[in-house]
C-alpha cells in the first residue's frame, strides 16, 4: 500500500507566503487546511476537493483539531466514484468514530448504487441490493417482499407496472419491513417511499442524448432512502419503518406506455400521459398509496423527481414539499442540523388541479417543455392525490442536490449523498 499523505487541520491562518486567504499550505508530510471564520464546513471540502484533484489517492487525517463533522466535510469532498475509500479518519476527543463509520457505510452503498451502471442496477437487482443491505445491519429484525412483472397488476399497482413494462428487465415493488420491536403487530411508526427508476431515457417522450446521459442516477431517491433508514438504524432507531422501492427502467418498446393512455390508479384516481418523461411520480403514487396502507404517521419520499426544482434551489439545496407546513419546517431544521440545505417551496391543494386532462381525473405532467410554470410543485401536486390524512405527516424531497453531472469545487461527478442524513433525522425525531 502505497504512503499515505497526513492532513491536519489548524484554526490559524497560513504563513503569508502561501497567500493570505489561503485555504492549504504544504510540508514536507504532507498539508494542513486551514479554518476560516465564514463556511468552514463548505471550505474544508473545497480544500478537500483540490487536494483529490491533485491526484492523491491515500490520505491520512491527523491531529486533535478535527471533530465528526470536519471530517466528514473533508470526506465528502475528497471521495470520487472511482475512490471511495480513501480517507482514514483520525479519532481524537473531538470525534464520533461510530458516527464517521455509520455516515461512511450508508453514503458508500448509496454511491455505489447511484454511480453504477444501468446494466448493473437495474429494478430487480437495486430491489435486492437494498434489501440485502438492510437485512445486513438487522438481520433479525428485517423481512421484505419483491413484487415483480405482472404480479404487480394483481396487486393494482398499476404505475410501476406501466412506466416499466417497456423493458425486457421487469419492474419491481420493494416492500422492506424493519421491525426492532419483536412485536409483529407493533404499529409502523414512518414509512420511506423512494424512486427507483434506473434509467431513464423518456420513453416516447425521449430525452436529447445528453439529457439522458446522467440518467442511471433517476434511481436516487431510492437509494437516498434506504441510506437514510441504514444511518437511522445504525444510529439506534428502535421503531418500526417500512421502506417502499418504486423501481423500473423507463425504455421504448412495442409494450411500452405511451402518450395519451390512461391509468386507473388503486385509489380510482384516473391520470392520463402527456408526458412518458414525466414518470417517477406515475410510480411513486404507487408507494405513496403503499405506504399509506401501512398506516404510518409519518411518510416520506424522495426523488430525483424535477428538472424544475433544480432551476429553483440549484444543486446545493434539495427542495421540500408539504401541505403539513409544520412538518416541513421541521424537516428543514433537521436539515440544517445535519449540515445538509433544503429549502421548502410551494405546495397548496390547488396545486392538484394545474395538470388537467379532458379525459381523466388529472394529467400526470403539462405537455410543456419541463411542465411548464410551477413545474416541480405540480408534481408534488399530484403526488399530495395519494397520500393519507390530506397530506397531514407526508413530506416530499426533491433531490436537486443528490447528483452531478460533472465536478464541482466541493464535489466530485457522480452521487453526492445530499439527503441521507436529512432522512435519517426525521426518522429518530418523528417516527
Amino acid at each position: 500500500m502505497s504512503e499515505k499523505f497526513l492532513v491536519q487541520l489548524s484554526e490559524q491562518g497560513a504563513a503569508a507566503h502561501w497567500g493570505e486567504k489561503a485555504a492549504l499550505s504544504f510540508t514536507e508530510q504532507g498539508a494542513t487546511v486551514h479554518l476560516t471564520e465564514q463556511d468552514t464546513l463548505k471550505n474544508v471540502q473545497k480544500a478537500a476537493r483540490t487536494l483529490a484533484n491533485q491526484g492523491l489517492k491515500n490520505i491520512a487525517l491527523v491531529g486533535d483539531v478535527w471533530c465528526t463533522e470536519t471530517q466528514w466535510a473533508f470526506y465528502q469532498g475528497f471521495v470520487s466514484p472511482k475512490n471511495l475509500d480513501a480517507i482514514e479518519f483520525v479519532e481524537n476527543a473531538k470525534t464520533d468514530s461510530k458516527e464517521l463509520t455509520s455516515l461512511k457505510q450508508a453514503a458508500t452503498w448509496a454511491r455505489q448504487m447511484i454511480n453504477g451502471t444501468a446494466d448493473d442496477i437495474f429494478p430487480e437487482s437495486l430491489a435486492g441490493k437494498a434489501a440485502e443491505f438492510i437485512q445486513s445491519l438487522a438481520p433479525e429484525y428485517v423481512s421484505y417482499q419483491i413484487i415483480k412483472g405482472d404480479a404487480l397488476l394483481e396487486q393494482q399497482w398499476i404505475g410501476i407496472h406501466a412506466v416499466g413494462r417497456g423493458s425486457e428487465r421487469p419492474p419491481v415493488l420493494l416492500a422492506l419491513d424493519y421491525n426492532p420491536t419483536g412485536d409483529e403487530n407493533a404499529p409502523v411508526a414512518a414509512a420511506l417511499v423512494g424512486k427507483g427508476i434506473t434509467f431513464d431515457s423518456g420513453g416516447y417522450s425521449i430525452k436529447a442524448s445528453e439529457g439522458m446521459l446522467g440518467m442511471k442516477c433517476d434511481m436516487g431517491g431510492a437509494a437516498t432512502v434506504t441510506a437514510g433508514l441504514a444511518l437511522a438504524i445504525s444510529r439506534g432507531i428502535n421503531k418500526r419503518i417500512k421502506l417502499f422501492l418504486c423501481c423500473a427502467e423507463n425504455l421504448i418498446s412495442g409494450h411500452a406506455y405511451k402518450l395519451g393512455d390512461i391509468l386507473t390508479y388503486k385509489n380510482g384516481t384516473t391520470v392520463e400521459i402527456v408526458n412518458t418523461d414525466a414518470e417517477g411520480r406515475l410510480v411513486l403514487a404507487d408507494g405513496l398509496m403503499a405506504a399509506g396502507e401501512s398506516g404510518a404517521p409519518l411518510i416520506i419520499d424522495a426523488a430525483t423527481l424535477t428538472g424544475a426544482a433544480l432551476v429553483a434551489v440549484g444543486q446545493e439545496y434539495n427542495a421540500l414539499f408539504g401541505l403539513d407546513k409544520e412538518l416541513v419546517r421541521e424537516v428543514q431544521d433537521f436539515a440544517e442540523q445535519e449540515m445538509e440545505a433544503a429549502w421548502p417551496l410551494p405546495l397548496e391543494k390547488w396545486h392538484q388541479q394545474n395538470c388537467p386532462s379532458p379525459y381523466a381525473d388529472t394529467a400526470n405532467s403539462r405537455p410543456q417543455k419541463g411542465g411548464g410554470y410551477g413545474g416541480a410543485s405540480n408534481a408534488a401536486g399530484f403526488l399530495s392525490r395519494f397520500v393519507p390524512n390530506e397530506g397531514k405527516g407526508w413530506v416530499h424531497i426533491d433531490l436537486a442536490a443528490a447528483f452531478n453531472m460533472g465536478s464541482t469545487s466541493e464535489w466530485a461527478a457522480g452521487a453526492t449523498t445530499q439527503g441521507m442524513r436529512t432522512v435519517a433525522r426525521t426518522l429518530l425525531e418523528k417516527a
